[in-house]
């Protein structure tokens, strides 16, 4: 096993010196500390955990509060992306991540923030919770470094995408390719939701789009049955919309199936457009048009900045971060021709056998 003596021998400088580098210390140049970390790592040092457990007082151990309440687990797409980065930058720390549970020792149920204190976390990641919930306020309210990942909770540490400027840029993509009949299938009630749907109103009028009540419907995140069956209702209407929203790509696809069975296609018939920016979506077929979440970054930095707290307490900031996604184009939204945001001369119904009708608009 490499020694920090032997990486001191081959650097030509002190133990101390190395120890220094290793743990970042102030009084040793950047330069210094950069020569003798590639050594280390080149000679193949791995540090002594427990040592380094009891000189820092520390676990090295990040708690993971996921709670979805749809119970998606590790399948949430959008969650799973945003963990998985979450997970490489902190192990890039030398930091170890566990999921926090109600389970302890001898099956006797704990609560969250028991858990926590059990297992010895040094920090918390809270995504995909309910902060309504008892437990989990005792735990985001604790003496233990936190930050939440697309919710601001009081003063904690918190990374957010920013869903209010991904639906602007959205419904202005949408309103550009001439449609003036915008709906919007959301997804239940939080944080996420209100702002998207705040967004999608104020972005609406401020183009001059009236949405109309029936427009706007509701279904739980990632639900295909829930989406197709709000789906149905939208195409049922006297004068249906010609592009509809959907919460994220994932429920899309229950639209997408039902628009099929009505012998519609996408999008000469009707225009959709996700949410989200999962695989999934580039691999339908029209590529899905959609907003491509950045969980690259969402997880990078809430990695990062909890680890700061944890490690600087006295210096880091305990601020909202934001995250920017971006629009992918796709396929799934037609250029409209005229002012009229109309698929041809008319707009669409069904009777019911699954054939598209076109109908005369009234008061032309």
């Amino acid at each position: 096993m490499v020694s920090l003596k032997d990486i001191a021998k081959e650097c030509q400088v002190s133990v101390a010196t190395v120890s220094k580098a290793l743990n970042d210390h102030a009084d040793i140049s950047e330069e210094r500390k950069k020569m003798i970390r590639e050594k280390a790592e080149e000679m193949g040092y791995r540090p002594n955990l427990f040592a380094r457990t009891l000189k820092t007082n520390r676990s090295y151990n990040i708690g993971v509060l996921f709670t979805d309440a749809e119970h998606n687990g590790l399948t949430h797409d959008y969650f799973a992306a945003v963990l998985y980065s979450f997970k490489v930058a902190a192990e890039a720390r030398d930091y170890d991540l566990t999921f926090v549970n109600c389970g302890g020792s001898g099956g006797k149920r704990m609560t969250y923030l028991e858990h926590a204190r059990y297992r010895g976390f040094d920090g918390i990641m809270i995504a995909c919770v309910d902060f309504s919930e008892p437990e989990v306020l005792q735990l985001a309210l604790s003496d233990i470094p936190v930050v939440t990942i697309d919710y601001i909770f009081n003063d904690r540490l918190a990374v957010v995408s920013d869903n209010a400027k991904g639906m602007e840029d959205l419904f202005t993509y949408i309103y550009q390719m001439g449609h003036r009949r915008i709906a919007y299938i959301h997804g239940t009630d939080s944080a996420v939701t209100t702002n998207r749907l705040s967004s999608f109103y104020r972005t609406a009028e401020k183009f001059g789009v009236e949405i109309p009540d029936e427009y706007v419907m509701m279904t739980r995140y990632r639900d295909t049955k829930g989406a197709g069956e709000a789906t149905e209702k939208l195409l049922d209407l006297r004068r249906p919309p010609t592009c509809i929203l959907y919460p994220d790509d994932f429920a899309a696809l229950g639209g997408i199936h039902v628009i099929r069975e009505r012998g519609m296609s996408i999008p000469e018939d009707i225009s959709i457009a996700g949410y989200d920016g999962i695989r999934l979506a580039k691999l339908t077929v029209p590529n899905l048009t959609t907003l491509c979440q950045d969980t690259q970054h969402l997880g990078q930095y809430a990695a990062e900045k909890l680890i700061d707290l944890i490690e600087k307490p006295k210096t880091a900031m305990r601020n909202i971060t934001i995250v920017q996604g971006k629009l992918y184009e796709g396929q799934t939204v037609l250029k409209l021709d005229g002012s009229r945001g109309e698929y041809g001369n008319g707009y669409f119904g069904n009777n019911g056998k699954g054939c598209r009708i076109l109908k005369a608009p009234e008061n032309a």
